[in-house]
């Protein structure tokens, strides 16, 4: 059995590793056009910011821990073209510009997500690494995240813009307030983090960005980018703001160019797979990561949900699948945290929002309570919401805010989502009670004991 994996990051690295250790004398092939793997994107604003002193703790794995394993690793490699009917490839050695073929029994795409390429007129600049105009930056690769570092530390730069209010957007403005920088938010949804939290929870972190000195523009859209040798100046659908530097930080798209003529994929490129990760045109096919669907169990359907969680499971749910072994995918949440200015937050499943323009007919309740009883010395409120499905009271999705770091609690709305737990169960669900740390009835029960 030869099983051939392109892409070597999250996904790819675990579906590798995981495929070496479930049958050793399985011959693993990677293929990677970057020359690292398994580096923590997540963790670039930390690095940028400071936080992180050293990089090299954003790196879990190596192309030389692959090889000791027994692993046949191409770094600087890029696949350029698949035989799908005779299951062979054309690899393309981006050093030399040598081309040869390869062949596999089972194939594992991991091809990964890019940044999103707004069509923003002055943006594009050829000529440079990644096509942008000078000064523009994006933030997903480890050279990307150092590119940036070395701009920030020239001291003509002072103002900095971040488009796009994201997790990645949000992040990267403290590490740039953190270098005192003038820092702009720019983002067109009328809240930050909309794809993730609902109104109730977005005020709070608008608040405390805007407290921190960032300038914050909502509901604004940038139509342009203007500077001859380098970005000068962002034009948006509302003025225009002098800038020394921008990063675009608008989201992600699948890197689909190899596979879109082929395999059934949704409207932004993601390969459409079952809960085995196999593709729904080709049985020898599977897709794992950022370039593939994932089983949403708030949507029971195969949706988009880009996460390096996600990647990990996919990658070893893969792997056993491509060996013969059945092995279904349990779903995901999407469950995810931020620390914005001090403030903790976290969600899972769908916000009210998010539900509603998928279709869903959905009731949610909101609740602020304090996180233990108040005749403690010390408390402070939580904030949580929690989305569920009418009439039948099945939970999709919850949130939480507060100033201490209750973000670990989403873990059990995520596992109650899972379960396909209703209000009414995860109302009365034993939690433990002690003064010190919370209320007989604390506020993850009191969410759901006061939904209607």
């Amino acid at each position: 059995m030869k099983v051939i994996v392109i892409g070597c990051n999250h996904a790819g690295t675990w579906a590798a590793k995981t495929l070496k250790a479930t049958d050793p004398n399985c011959q693993v092939v990677t293929y990677d056009r970057n020359d690292n793997i398994s580096f923590l994107a997540c963790g670039i604003a930390l690095w940028v910011g400071g936080v992180v002193k050293d990089p090299k703790g954003l790196f879990y794995a190596s192309p030389e821990g692959l090889k000791s394993e027994g692993i046949e690793v191409y770094m600087g490699h890029e696949v350029t073209k698949i035989d799908w009917a005779n299951k062979k490839m054309t690899v393309k050695e981006l050093k030399t510009g040598k081309e040869f073929e390869d062949n596999y029994d089972k194939l594992i795409l991991a091809t990964g997500s890019w940044p999103v390429t707004p069509p923003i007129e002055g943006l594009k600049q050829e000529g440079t690494t990644y096509g942008l105009k000078k000064g523009i930056f994006f933030s997903k690769l480890y050279q990307q995240g150092q590119d940036i570092i070395d701009e920030i530390a020239k001291p003509e730069v002072k103002r900095v813009m971040v488009v796009g209010a994201g997790y990645i957007g949000v992040e990267l403005i403290e590490a740039f307030k953190n270098h005192g920088k003038e820092v702009i938010l720019m983002e067109a949804m009328p809240r930050v983090m909309a794809n993730y939290f609902d109104k109730e929870i977005t005020d709070e972190a608008e608040k405390r960005i805007k407290d921190a000195g960032i300038e914050l523009h909502l509901g604004e859209t940038v139509k342009k980018f203007e500077g001859d040798d380098r970005v000068k100046k962002v034009v948006t659908d509302k003025g225009s703001y002098d800038v020394d530097m921008v990063v675009m930080s608008v989201g992600f798209r699948p890197n689909s160019e190899l596979y879109k003529d082929y395999l059934e994929t949704l409207p932004n490129g993601a390969i459409v797979v079952d809960t085995t990760m196999k593709s729904s045109k080709d049985e020898n096919v599977y897709a794992i990561g950022d370039c593939s669907t994932v089983y949403s169990r708030a949507s029971e359907k195969q949706e988009y949900i880009a996460l390096a969680t996600n990647a990990v499971r996919m990658g070893i749910v893969a792997a056993n699948n491509a060996l013969g072994r059945h092995v279904e995918y349990c779903g995901t949440q999407g469950s995810n945290a931020i620390c914005v200015f001090g403030y903790n937050m976290a969600s899972t499943g769908w916000s009210e929002e998010t539900a509603k323009k998928k279709g869903l007919k959905v009731k949610s309740n909101f609740f602020r309570d304090a996180e233990r009883p108040e005749f403690m010395p010390t408390y402070e409120d939580v904030l949580v919401k929690i989305v569920y499905e009418e009439g039948t009271g099945r939970m999709l999705g919850a949130q939480i805010a507060s100033k201490h770091n209750h973000a670990e609690a989403i873990h059990a709305f995520s596992l109650a989502i899972q379960k396909g737990m209703t209000v009414q169960e995860f109302a009365l669900s034993d939690f433990f009670f002690l003064p010190h740390y919370n209320k007989p009835l604390s506020w993850m029960t009191m969410v759901a004991y006061t939904a209607k």
